[in-house]
């Protein structure tokens, strides 16, 4: 289910001069917020949980969720160089268990990673803190890649697609009616993260064993269907 061409390309496309500098840019800004805070603030665990969660994990997981998600395939898909892939003898499923592989490696390098510098610079992993959002980062970045290479793979208009979902629905309608949180990436991996963390500082609305089946749900769910989806793609353009 991995093919090391594709994962080539592929890393060649996320990780190309233009989407590189974007992809660098939201993690700079928490590590510099980061510093600026605990200059400021001195280390306060729950500044550091404020800032982790609603920068970090609200806004920068997601953001580079959807660029990476959607840039897997979305491109290739929009441009019509997908045909010249589509074309090799490898089984569709293999395409996008690749993609979202890589999706996934990308999201994590640049979001968790930067999560766990910033966690330690503000509070130096005081309650765990550092170490339970740079969990939670990386089970977002899973589920969250998912997503959006489904979105990249059904619609012209993904990124468009993604961000209203990152920063619409889940930090808006996410903040402001709670039955809205049960279908939230960001709440099912707090979830996991509260397990990590010491004190009652890192909390979600979801439980951890409705989390889990959800994130997994979701995952297997949207790689199956973004494989049948190309499927139908390729259907279509033979005939």
């Amino acid at each position: 289910m991995y093919d090391p061409t594709v994962a080539r390309l592929t890393y060649r496309a996320l990780l190309g001069r233009r989407r590189a500098l974007i992809l660098g840019a939201l993690p700079l800004l928490l590590i510099a917020i980061s510093v600026a805070v605990r200059a400021l603030a001195g280390a306060d665990d729950q500044t550091a949980a404020d800032v982790l969660g609603g920068l970090a994990l609200a806004t920068m997981v997601p953001i580079i969720g959807v660029i990476a998600g959607t840039g897997a395939i979305g491109p290739e898909i929009d441009d019509g160089s997908v045909v010249y892939l589509l074309s090799k003898p490898l089984k569709r499923p293999t395409i996008i268990s690749t993609k979202l592989f890589v999706a996934i490696a990308v999201t994590m390098v640049f979001s968790a990673l930067p999560t766990l510098v910033a966690g330690l610079i503000l509070n130096g992993n005081g309650q765990q803190i550092a170490v339970a959002y740079t969990v939670a980062a990386l089970v977002a970045s899973i589920a969250y890649a998912a997503l959006f290479l489904l979105l990249g793979t059904v619609s012209r208009h993904a990124v468009v697609f993604g961000l209203v979902y990152a920063l619409v629905w889940e930090a808006l309608f996410g903040s402001l009616v709670p039955g809205a949180r049960t279908l939230s990436v960001q709440q099912w991996s707090l979830a996991v993260a509260q397990e990590v963390a010491d004190g009652s500082i890192v909390t979600s609305d979801v439980g951890l064993t409705t989390a889990t089946v959800l994130l997994v749900g979701v995952t297997a769910v949207a790689t199956w269907y973004a494989g049948q989806k190309l499927r139908t793609l390729t259907l279509a353009g033979e005939e």
